[in-house]
């Protein structure tokens, strides 16, 4: 089921071919260092390809509006977590993606949406999510903009510890990072 959903979200949006996939894997590496047990990985396994359900709700205007989205359009994009969450609130089953779906774009100094949590209000989940989910947003092509390099957008990663992301999760995923590269590194 959970494929099916993600092929259906993905199929409206053509840039995100693979997007729900990577930003799961990665939220599981940020998981594994924090220590998550295995029921806490599984329902990230189930929240993390839903993250963006809700989008099944979004125009396809505004999904694949090549540059900057006017006000109203922004407006509309902002309801994806609450449509979202809508959505599986039907399915017991999937209930426990909630988190994961509804609160993936708060921000950690509290400019995010659609509830504008801040801080440790924040559910955990979707805290690690959201750091994966920006990342791999940053280094794929999208209608708006071109991708960052990788070195670019773990700058930026750092550079938002702190106000969009809980600055101890973007600390563990620029960890994972900085000792990738010492491996491979290491391995040349």
């Amino acid at each position: 089921m959970l494929t099916v959903l993600t092929g259906a979200i993905e199929a409206r949006d053509p840039y995100t071919q693979g997007h729900s996939a990577r930003v799961t894997a990665l939220a599981e590496e940020i998981a594994l260092r924090l220590g998550w047990s295995e029921e806490r990985l599984e329902s990230l396994r189930v929240g993390g390809p839903l993250h963006d359900i809700g989008k099944l709700a979004v125009s396809d205007h505004v999904l694949r509006k090549e540059g900057s989205l006017e006000e109203h359009e922004l407006a509309e994009i902002r309801k994806h977590p609450k449509a979202g969450a809508r959505l599986i609130l039907r399915v017991a089953a999937l209930r426990e993606a909630i988190p994961y779906v509804l609160y993936h774009h708060e921000r950690w100094d509290g400019a995010g949406y659609p509830t504008g949590k801040a801080g440790e209000e924040i559910p955990l989940e979707a805290r690690v999510l959201a750091v994966a989910d920006a990342f791999d947003a940053m280094t794929s092509d999208r209608p708006y903009r071109r991708a960052l390099s990788r070195a670019e957008a773990l700058a930026e990663v750092e550079r938002c510890a702190g106000t969009q992301f809980d600055p101890q999760i973007a600390r563990v995923f620029l960890e994972l990072f900085e000792e990738a590269e010492l491996a491979a590194a290491a391995s040349a």
